[in-house]
């Protein structure tokens, strides 16, 4: 199932945090955002797992350093592998890293790079404002991960969709011309506008097309 949010439809966001009190400040800024959206909140990366059998949200929010249990220690390596399982098991899961030790995320280079869903990081010390825009982003696929200055390498597909899209070709000619879905176009797209640090603007007036085709230009990717 596709969990990207589908506009006029209010969302299903699933937040994990062991601190009562983050817990609720989280769920307080996204309820004013969303406010009908339906907010399930859980402390342990067992009760994730659980929720996911029965709930399919647009978008998981996670603390790195939670439990694996109830009454057991929060560690950060918990939600390393949590995060790792759910990117193997629900790969167009929108996810956002919100934790004061975003780091650690360099372990999952790989997982992320392939990740088809959204993948955002808000470290705990940003702003409620660029918290929420980080969110928005999850919500709509989008891959923002600047924060870890991940040295990712730039796949030959890649290449190959900024070349047909400097020629003019559209997205739909562009995925029968490269035999593969319109989605994983879109996740191409994402991929590439994250290294190049193309992201959408608040009030999403800026071309994204244009831009990233400009920034991939003055980085010598296309002429």
């Amino acid at each position: 199932m596709d969990r990207n949010n589908i506009a006029g439809e209010p969302p299903t966001i699933l937040i994990v945090d062991d601190h009562a009190l983050i817990l609720e400040g989280t769920v307080k800024v996204i309820k004013q955002q969303y406010p009908e959206a339906e907010i399930i909140t859980v402390k342990t990366a067992e009760e994730v797992l659980t929720q996911l059998t029965v709930i399919q949200p647009n978008l998981v929010i996670v603390d790195l350093s939670i439990p694996e249990r109830s009454k057991m220690t929060a560690e950060s390596e918990t939600g390393i592998k949590l995060l790792s399982q759910l990117m193997k098991n629900y790969p167009n899961l929108n996810l956002m890293v919100q934790s004061s030790n975003v780091k650690t995320l360099v372990r999952l280079k790989s997982e992320i790079e392939k990740h088809e869903g959204g993948f955002t990081i808000a470290d705990k010390s940003i702003s409620e404002s660029e918290m929420l825009y980080r969110a928005k982003l999850a919500l709509e696929g989008i891959t923002h991960t600047k924060d870890l200055k991940l040295s990712i390498t730039f796949k030959p597909e890649w290449l190959t969709l900024l070349e047909l899209a400097n020629q003019g070709w559209q997205d739909g000619a562009i995925a029968q011309k490269m035999f593969i879905t319109p989605r994983m176009v879109r996740h191409h797209w994402t991929k590439v506008q994250d290294i190049l640090g193309v992201y959408p603007d608040e009030d999403s007036q800026t071309n994204l097309r244009v831009t990233t085709l400009n920034c991939a230009r003055q980085q010598g990717f296309i002429d």
